[in-house]
């Protein structure tokens, strides 16, 4: 029994057993092959090549500890044969030395079964490779992969011509095993692509002056990822595979038609003839992959892995909140951006489903799913109104929907796109260029829908553009919402992006009010959630606020942005959600494997006196594990002897202090035990100020002071603050939050402290041990999420 057959005889099942015996290729089929990967370890990090005798070692980000222990690459139960390998799209690929590879001269063919999660844009216009040694300058080599939306691409150099060889019609699906066939013959000096055992595109040198041999490469050989890949942020990796891979062969011959369909037949012989389908946790991104990851928050909704923005397009339908997020799967860095998705039945425990939307090949959105929202159409059913990004078209930025595919499935997974752009910006409207992030609601009493996108004004600042409809397809154009006085408040941007528009509450007179949310970007833009309250006034269709000074709901420094809400209609309360930026570089984005989270989601209403309130919402109260410490009417030294156990990653601590003669008071947060890394949370009564103090949050990492006004007048300072990891969100006294991160170098920074200038009371502290939303992952995994 050979060394392949008794590893698997030991780890697989009698049925698995039996499918790798039944899958025999044709006789004479391995004729000629010099390598065989066939990514069956399950462990580890290399991968044996069977005939080559040979071992390539399997990059991977966490293959060596920084903010997380070392962990294996993913590898993969379930494959064609056996088990695979998952490619993560920037950190993981193989590498053999120049000189441990022999390129076969005369002829050459590969063979290799993918499914890809998603393609990259292709970067300077170079494939995502799935296995190359080529120099495509000095037209030495070969090189197989694939590009945008699923083009597939073959070619070789021979030192004096470099032919190329492209499929544009049948492109790879997503999420779906497919065998892919590349064979270069120098008898005939023609290349041949094969897709699922059929031919699908052909190409040959047409001139063959010089010899039609392949001229080897110096460089490596290289599995997943292109020999002279382009660099983003000198950190990240362009030109990679993302995606599963199974059975790569090499061999120094060209297979025949007749050879290909036949092993491409015997591979499927153990599935029942079929392409076997992939389970969802074997193929999208692994939250699990980041066990032991100090800082990446455990109940705040967050990306199973990579990069993520502002959160968007909040709606409940039939029993389930669905929230949709800026997402790349690529990694964790902004590009290709599609439209992640998470559905609930809180707004607190979220699971994360496939991507909703995603660039394809189509003249809507080849080049992004950006920013956008939710409505209901006329028959109470969800849309979603999204900004369409085609950079062939002028401007790049188009308003575009989107509907389920099937209305009965509970968590509605998967959405068609309307074929056509809804609106198109024309010149003269708004800063032309800068259109998107539509924000839509349906007004009962004229029974239209209205549309605000953000845009500008040229030399006028930000703005939305006001839009109406009567049946979510034809628009109207009613002109700019609201215009500040940019001279004013220059603060305010040329450029608004996420627009919010949304009742909160109602006059004296009964007439409604409402709250606008903007998110100001551009030069000299202080991008933050600015907002004011105020109404519409429909008989000129423009919003007129009650002051025109902005207001801010957070008073933290770029960590709460990206607006997003919705009234929700189970209970009728007004809720917003946001992107809680971190503030890591490029580097450590790459060594942690994901970049920020959503913040917790957040009531808004008006109190007796019209002001604003900011309030987590009450569903947070089920993430309650234990409670640690429950106490009134202490001093400090005699509180802080309370609080000397109580610490953790995950807390949330309610206290109400009464600063008697104090000036300055508060909590400190993620203490080390012998106060080397601190974050301070205090009031500033001389300044009327809510304010963080991250000076010593981490030894490796000098920060200084966050925060901003807070009038609370007379009353006690009330503080509402959540700890997850690397979140600090703290609500005081219901009129402010101040969102901030923390990254200690320390593994002990878990304690509590309450600090004053001078003696004050604690009238009350309450602290509880947290939940992760979801308490095992395995769980969601065998959901399929």
């Amino acid at each position: 029994m050979n060394s392949i057959l008794s590893r698997t005889l030991m780890g697989l099942s009698l049925v698995g057993v039996l499918g790798l015996l039944s899958a025999k290729l044709p006789q004479n089929s391995e004729k000629g092959l010099t390598s065989h990967w066939s990514f069956d370890e399950g462990k580890g990090k290399i991968a044996k090549d069977t005939p080559g005798h040979q071992t390539d070692s399997v990059h991977f980000v966490f293959n060596k500890a920084e903010f997380k222990p070392s962990s294996d690459p993913s590898w993969r139960a379930s494959g064609i044969v056996n088990g695979s390998l998952q490619f993560d799209g920037y950190s993981t690929w193989l590498e053999r030395p120049a000189a441990s590879f022999k390129t076969p001269t005369q002829a050459i063919s590969i063979s290799v079964w993918v499914a890809p999660r998603t393609f990259e844009h292709g970067a300077e216009g170079k494939l995502s490779a799935i296995v190359n040694q080529h120099n495509k300058g000095k037209m030495e080599g070969f090189a197989l992969g694939m590009f945008r939306h699923g083009r597939l691409s073959f070619q070789v150099g021979t030192g004096h011509q470099w032919l190329e060889v492209w499929e544009e019609k049948n492109l790879l699906p997503r999420n779906t095993w497919s065998q892919v066939v590349a064979t270069y013959d120098a008898a005939t000096a023609r290349a041949t692509l094969y897709l699922n055992g059929e031919k699908v595109a052909e190409n040959a040198i047409p001139n063959p002056a010089g010899g039609t041999s392949i001229r080897p490469s110096s460089v490596n050989l290289l599995i997943g990822k292109h020999n002279q890949n382009e660099k983003l942020a000198r950190y990240f990796d362009l030109n990679m595979f993302n995606g599963l891979m199974d059975e790569l062969k090499i061999y120094s011959r060209a297979l025949s038609a007749a050879e290909i369909r036949q092993a491409y037949q015997a591979y499927l012989k153990p599935h029942g003839g079929k392409i076997p389908e992939i389970r969802p946790q074997d193929i999208h991104l692994d939250p699990a992959q980041f066990a032991g990851d100090r800082h990446r928050p455990q109940f705040h909704a967050i990306a199973p892995a990579h990069w993520m923005n502002e959160p968007h397009a909040p709606f409940y339908f039939n029993g389930n909140y669905h929230l949709f997020y800026q997402h790349n799967p690529l990694g964790p860095y902004w590009g290709q951006i599609h439209w992640g998705h998470w559905v609930s039945p809180d707004m607190v425990h979220w699971k994360a489903l496939p991507p909703a939307l995603y660039p394809e090949n189509d003249t809507l959105s080849p080049d992004g799913i950006w920013s956008g929202s939710a409505s209901y159409d006329q028959n109470g059913e969800p849309v979603l109104f999204f900004t369409a990004a085609n950079d062939k078209a002028s401007p790049n930025q188009r308003v575009a929907l989107a509907r389920p595919k099937n209305i009965k499935d509970p968590m509605l997974v998967e959405w068609q796109k309307h074929p056509k752009p809804l609106i198109t910006q024309q010149k003269g409207v708004g800063l032309f260029g800068d259109f998107r992030d539509p924000f839509v609601w349906r007004d009962e009493d004229d029974k239209k829908w209205y549309l605000l996108n953000g845009s500008g004004l040229p030399g006028s600042g930000g703005t939305a553009l006001l839009y109406s409809s009567k049946d979510q397809l034809n628009w109207e154009y009613h002109g700019p919402f609201y215009q500040f006085n940019y001279q004013q408040y220059p603060n305010l941007g040329p450029i608004w992006e996420l627009p919010v528009f949304l009742p909160i509450g109602k006059y004296p007179n009964g007439e409604k009010k409402y709250i606008f949310l903007v998110s100001p970007v551009g030069k000299g833009a202080d991008v933050e959630v600015y907002y004011w309250l105020g109404r519409f006034d429909k008989s000129q269709l423009r919003f007129v606020p009650d002051g025109a000074t902005p207001q801010l709901i957070d008073l933290g420094d770029f960590h709460f942005t990206g607006p997003s809400g919705m009234v929700d209609p189970k209970t009728g309360r007004v809720i917003i959600f946001t992107i809680a930026q971190g503030n890591r570089n490029s580097r450590e984005e790459h060594a942690a494997g994901w970049a920020h989270n959503a913040g917790l989601p957040v009531q808004l209403s008006l109190n007796k006196e019209g002001r604003l309130l900011v309030e987590p919402i009450d569903e947070l109260k089920s993430l309650r594990k234990k409670e640690l410490v429950n106490f009134s009417g202490k001093k400090i030294l005699e509180a802080n002897r309370l609080l000397t156990d109580v610490k953790g990653p995950m807390l949330e601590i309610q206290v109400e202090i009464n600063p008697q003669q104090a000036q300055k008071f508060g909590l400190k947060v993620g203490c080390s035990p012998d106060g080397e890394e601190e974050t301070l949370i205090y009031y500033d009564k001389a300044t009327a100020s809510l304010m963080t103090d991250r000076s010593k949050t981490s030894k490796t990492r000098i920060q200084g002071l966050e925060g901003g006004k807070l009038d609370i007048g007379r009353e006690n300072l009330k503080l509402r603050i959540f700890l997850d990891h690397s979140m600090v969100e703290t609500y005081a006294n219901s009129y402010h939050s101040l969102t901030t991160r923390m990254y200690p170098s320390l593994a002990d920074t878990l304690g509590i402290k309450i600090w004053s200038d001078q003696e004050v009371l604690i009238e009350k502290m309450q602290v509880w041990e947290l939940k992760p939303m979801n308490e095992t992952q395995e769980a969601e995994k065998a959901k399929g999420f």
